[in-house]
């Protein structure tokens, strides 16, 4: 089977767990999708072991044969990442910004770090020689939030506006950094050279920096190139050209595509939306790209449920997993908090603000594909066969799934007593302010 065909009988899978979930369960598609292709994977291996039916192999090789780090990082990431740019509010993202760049940098380098010295001193409490450097890896991919499980999950459920742009606005932007944490660990764990102050400098203005000026650059041009026509068909066409050719060729320039796709994106639904659209293409815009985010978010999802046939789980992994849930979980946590420290002391927040953040603060497909790019062979237990990849792929997956399936479907009570406190603020507000009017 090719891999075109796979990811058609992928796809029909995907569309027909979200049509019965629309009908019988009512969850929200991304976490139905990925809930049911996680069953249907723990069928299909109870099924071999037991011997009903065999298509444990046949269902492996399926899914082995799509390369999940070539399909999100160069392929559909572009897409997503634009469609959630193009949802930003411009206005409340300035009144957020100092917020979101302490979260998306300060909060992410503190996560990282607590995350591997923990990890290191567990592994030496219970006997497993894992080295520093890996436990710091696994920090590095695991500690930024995912820009495609939040804006799936949470940005549907109309989160009170600061904090639904705080945790919209830093998991689209902490992708950058977080790729600068990574590569240079990942340099020093499996790279010739050591790099330095001036290399890890170098690479963080080249990505980052270089990403959100591209970003610019490529919004720009597509504002004037929609502006130049008047045919509404052809202005959505062109929408497609910044997630497809714009994205492949900042891979050419070394800079950062997601952060590109996040620039432009917001440039086109900020600014072209309002004076380069026609009236037809302004009305239709989001829900062409809602229908695109929907379907391919379809089969990324589905994909990380299906992606437990690949796993070879040993009793050290389980330890590991059960230990690694409540770490990112702690580390997320002191992270948002010390920065609301900062926070308070300047401006009034939600009560309900450093919970939300915490527990909305989701993983997905980017650490997954960031585990898989670690090289196999490198062993920690050689004699079970237990190698670097394997441990920091099983703790990636269950940190992702928890997320997606436990978090992702237990945050909207914590929205809804946002929402609720959000009103009793702006009630004693208005009281406080009538009251002020009637003393003068």
């Amino acid at each position: 089977m090719s891999v075109y065909q796979t990811l058609c009988f992928l796809s029909a899978a995907a569309m027909l767990i979200a049509f019965v979930n629309s009908k019988i369960g009512k969850m929200q598609t991304t976490i139905a999708i990925t809930a049911g292709a996680m069953m249907l994977s723990l069928l299909i291996l109870v099924a071999g072991q037991n011997n009903w039916f065999q298509l444990t192999e046949l269902a492996t090789e399926t899914v082995a044969g799509i390369d999940f780090e070539d399909f999100l990082l160069k392929g559909i990431l572009g897409f997503l990442l634009f469609a959630g740019g193009l949802g930003i509010k411009l206005p409340h993202l300035k009144d957020q910004k100092w917020e979101i760049t302490v979260l998306a940098l300060g909060a992410t380098l503190f996560s990282t770090f607590f995350i591997g010295f923990v990890l290191y001193g567990f592994c030496q409490f219970i006997g497993i020689e894992f080295d520093l450097i890996y436990c710091l890896l696994f920090g590095a991919l695991i500690s930024p939030t995912d820009p495609i499980a939040v804006l799936a999950i949470v940005k549907k459920l109309q989160a009170p506006a600061r904090i639904s742009t705080q945790i919209e606005g830093e998991s689209l932007f902490n992708d950058g950094f977080g790729l600068v944490i990574f590569v240079t660990l990942f340099t020093i764990a499996f790279g010739t050279e050591a790099p330095t102050l001036g290399s890890v400098s170098m690479l963080f203005l080249q990505e980052a920096i270089g990403g959100i000026v591209y970003g610019f650059a490529l919004g720009l041009l597509f504002h004037y190139l929609i502006s130049a026509t008047d045919d509404h068909s052809m202005e959505l066409l062109l929408t497609i050209g910044v997630p497809t050719a714009g994205y492949a060729f900042a891979e050419y320039l070394h800079v950062s595509g997601p952060l590109s796709m996040v620039v432009s994106g917001i440039m086109i639904g900020n600014w072209t939306r309002y004076i380069g659209f026609s009236k037809v293409s302004e009305e239709h815009l989001d829900h062409f790209w809602e229908l695109v985010d929907e379907f391919l978010n379809g089969v990324l999802f589905l994909l990380i449920g299906m992606s437990m046939l690949l796993f070879q789980f040993h009793q050290e992994d389980w330890i590991l997993m059960a230990f690694s849930v409540p770490l990112v979980l702690g580390a997320r946590y002191l992270s948002v908090a010390l920065a609301y420290v900062g926070f308070k002391r300047y401006r009034h927040y939600n009560p309900w603000s450093t919970r939300i953040l915490t527990w909305g603060g989701l993983r997905g497909g980017l650490a997954l594909a960031m585990a898989l790019s670690i090289p196999s062979g490198i062993w920690v237990i050689e004699d079970k066969l237990i190698d670097v990849k394997e441990i920091i792929l099983v703790m990636t997956y269950s940190v992702v799934v928890f997320s997606i399936l436990i978090q992702g479907s237990t945050i909207t009570p914590m929205i809804e007593k946002a929402k609720l406190a959000e009103k009793e603020i702006a009630a004693k507000k208005a009281a406080q302010e009538q009251t002020s009017t009637h003393q003068e």
